[in-house]
């Protein structure tokens, strides 16, 4: 399953079902799960794991070293969850020993070509990176978040669950979950309604959501009194609770 002209390290630890196409590189101290297909030319460098069941396109390069003035050289890792793609000339790219030591990329996200993940970056589940996404170093976003094309996302920010920036966007403060933002720079434009829907989201949380999301950002109030406001006025679901507590861990401000 593996193509002659590959260049595998004898350290590297491959499942027997892996398939790796020609001239792939797999470095040392590389283990790959199960049933994963490595594209020709793909480049998996050391102190990467990649989960079973995932595929990596031509000329992706995965777990290189962090492009950040700071890092000495330490070992650090790069981690892709269970039945990730990743498409052509995607970089990702391992963590800093000051930034936590892995970059970490959950299950079932789909990394379009030339997108790119910095150093120390952590995303959750079902995460849609469209074509030529950029982000910088320690960015958190959370699961089923899509992320358009030719986003960039500065540093440090945080991107909540099921929210969608639309393409072309410069994000520079954090993205609450189940909105859309889109713009330079970003702003809000309302809840990801149609997203919500299609994951299942009922009539009655989107309508508590909605609500929150107008006292918080529509009606003038402090962010203080809004969020005192939410806790007084909407029903304290799930949904609701993690909205506010999102806004309220904030440390780079939140987008408006």
């Amino acid at each position: 399953m593996i193509h002659p002209t590959a260049i595998v390290d004898p350290k590297a630890e491959i499942d027997a079902s892996v398939e790796i196409g020609p001239y792939a590189i797999i470095g040392r101290d590389v283990a790959i799960g199960p049933r994963t297909v490595v594209g020709a030319h793909a480049m998996i460098e050391p102190y990467t794991t990649v989960g079973p069941d995932c595929k990596i396109f031509p000329f992706a390069a995965i777990g290189g070293v962090p492009q950040a003035l700071k890092f000495g050289g330490e070992i650090t890792y790069a981690k892709i969850g269970a039945k990730t793609i990743i498409r052509e000339y995607v970089t990702v790219h391992r963590g800093t020993e000051f930034g936590g030591g892995i970059t970490e990329i959950g299950e079932e996200n789909y990394l379009m070509a030339y997108s790119h993940v910095a150093h120390d970056c952590k995303l959750g589940r079902r995460v849609i990176l469209a074509n030529c996404a950029t982000l910088a170093g320690h960015i958190e976003i959370g699961d089923y978040v899509t992320v358009g094309g030719l986003v960039a996302i500065h540093q440090f920010v945080r991107v909540g669950d099921y929210a969608y920036i639309g393409g072309k966007s410069a994000v520079v403060k954090d993205i609450p979950p189940y909105v859309i933002a889109a713009g330079d720079r970003a702003a809000l434009h309302g809840m990801n309604t149609v997203g919500l829907k299609r994951m299942g989201m009922t009539n009655t949380t989107l309508s508590a959501l909605k609500k929150t999301y107008r006292i918080i950002f529509r009606i003038g109030l402090t962010l203080n009194e809004a969020l005192e406001r939410v806790r007084a006025e909407v029903e304290q679901i799930p949904e609701v609770v993690e909205f506010i507590d999102f806004i309220k861990a904030s440390t780079r401000g939140i987008t408006r």
